[in-house]
């Protein structure tokens, strides 16, 4: 999909969890305007990801009901990726950091 068809509600639509849907939501309430751009882009890339790596997911999802999975599917912890993509978006002059109440 072309960055020029993604809007908000596609992004919220194609993020697998609630807790990044609402960061989405906070980043694009929170984002000074002339900031919004970039940000908007970061979350088109990572729905970009998402959506090329759906294939997979669904082949490791129905493999994992019925047995072992594919040599070909390599598995790999994300969380740090995801975390460190996360950081720009952090705290736009709110005082709201992470872990912050």
């Amino acid at each position: 999909m072309a960055n020029e068809d993604w809007t908000v509600d596609r992004l919220h639509v194609a993020l697998p969890h609630s807790a990044s849907r609402q960061q989405l939501l906070q980043d694009v309430n929170l984002t000074p305007l002339e900031e919004l751009p970039a940000v908007l882009e970061g979350w088109s890339r990572a729905a970009e990801q998402l959506e090329a790596a759906r294939p997979l997911i669904e082949t490791a999802r129905r493999t994992a009901l019925g047995g072992a999975l594919p040599v070909e599917l390599e598995t790999r912890d994300v969380t740090a990726d995801v975390m460190r993509d996360a950081e720009p978006r952090q705290g736009h002059g709110t005082g709201r950091g992470r872990g912050a109440a």
